[in-house]
């Protein structure tokens, strides 16, 4: 980290530009990413450096220590029982830990995905939110029932999957999509009252399950087309304050065994969105 106290890393584009521009911990550089897409283009006179809570790796504090904590303590994981080891990415680790950035008021959904030891392997961000569509987040309930879309990418800011939540008013499905590979698969919700279910499903054929443990829909079991468990999704406790007072959620995701696409890509999208798709519901559900 720098003198600045802003850590190296992918950031919003302080020049309004581009989505994001690297700041290498000292500076702002030439490199810039739109849409996953990463090019070069002078800032201009610099800017004062980024906060350390606007970046993606500040979005849940980026401290190994109280990731770990919330694997071995609040989620129950012991990580030397892990299935397999990890890879380094979203979609080769064993335990994905999802936490979303703490806002008073929630305009748009952002996460930091950690590895077990409290690595950051990705960022999960909404996007094309417009000036409205934010005001009516703010104002209203109705953001619930609007198209919703997030992009998963790594650390370094490139995209990975793209996720979009169609327009809806009862069931959420969320289409899950990468870039230059097309739709990947679809996660559909298949129920509304009792535990809450969604199916996954891949050029129009099941390949697993996703279902809540309770009515709640705190914990979800991942299975395979076969009914058997493959992941498994555990909201923890961070606190009587912080759960009151913000719209944060946080999330153990731990998978049992390495899976082959679709089902891993349908797997890690379920793990990453589950949020969007129940808690934006969650003044018409609970």
């Amino acid at each position: 980290m720098s003198d600045s106290g802003s850590p190296g890393g992918w950031h919003p584009d302080p020049g309004g530009r581009h989505e994001l521009r690297y700041w290498d911990g000292t500076r702002w550089t030439d490199h810039v990413s739109d849409g996953g897409v990463q090019s070069t283009d002078a800032l201009g006179p610099p800017p004062p450096p980024p906060s350390f809570t606007a970046g993606p790796s500040a979005i849940a504090g980026n401290d190994p220590a109280r990731v770990q904590h919330q694997v071995a303590k609040r989620a129950g994981i012991d990580p030397s029982s892990v299935a397999f080891e990890g890879g380094g990415t979203v979609f080769t680790e064993p335990i994905l830990v999802v936490n979303q950035k703490a806002k008073i008021v929630e305009i748009n959904n952002e996460y930091a995905v950690h590895d077990g030891s409290g690595q950051l392997i990705g960022v999960v961000r909404q996007t094309g939110q417009s000036a409205a569509r934010k005001v009516l987040r703010v104002l209203t309930s109705v953001d619930q029932f609007l198209t919703t879309k997030l992009e998963v990418c790594d650390a370094d800011g490139s995209v990975l999957l793209e996720l979009v939540r169609p327009a809806k008013v009862f069931k959420s499905t969320i289409v899950v999509s990468a870039p230059g590979r097309g739709e990947i698969g679809r996660i559909v919700q298949e129920n509304m009252v009792g535990k809450i279910r969604f199916a996954l499903e891949a050029g129009g054929q099941r390949v697993g399950s996703i279902n809540a443990e309770n009515w709640r829909a705190w914990n979800f079991r991942i299975e395979d087309e076969a009914g058997t468990e493959v992941a498994r999704i555990t909201k923890t406790w961070e606190g009587l304050a912080k759960t009151m007072f913000t719209t944060a959620d946080n999330y153990v995701v731990q998978l049992h065994r390495q899976l082959d696409d679709p089902l891993r890509s349908l797997v890690v999208s379920a793990a990453l969105s589950v949020d969007t798709a129940l808690k934006q519901d969650s003044r018409g559900l609970n």
